[in-house]
């Protein structure tokens, strides 16, 4: 059973710091797209980012570039999203994701359950 455990999440001040992981196990998603969403109070679910399965090709949403940084570790079966000079309306639960294929426009097949990012000004 595919199981995904998401973590790290808190409150932090503007301009802080949070580092974000997502531990997979039930199976290996070393060839997987793997990535982060967030959902903002009252909002729809939105792309954070997403990493290749050699890590070696990055997407991000334009509201988080150059202040998130996504990285995976396949000995691990894990993924983090290191979050920088955070900012109130970061403020969401953002959820893990496992792709359907080493492909960005494959979609998602797995999900977290998500944890709670709370940004205060």
């Amino acid at each position: 059973q595919v199981r995904l455990v998401d973590s790290g999440g808190g409150l932090v001040q503007a301009g802080g710091s949070l580092r974000l992981s997502c531990a997979a196990s039930g199976r290996s998603f070393s060839t997987n797209v793997m990535g982060w969403f967030r959902q903002a109070p009252g909002k729809e679910r939105e792309f954070v980012a997403a990493i290749n399965s050699s890590g070696g090709s990055t997407r991000y949403a334009d509201s988080v570039k150059g202040r998130f940084t996504i990285s995976r570790d396949n000995a691990k079966n894990t993924v983090y999203l290191q979050m920088n000079s955070l900012k109130p309306e970061d403020t969401a639960v953002y959820y893990c994701a496992v792709g359907r294929r080493n492909y960005y426009s494959a979609g998602y097949k797995y999900w977290g359950k998500g944890t709670e990012v709370t940004g205060s000004s």
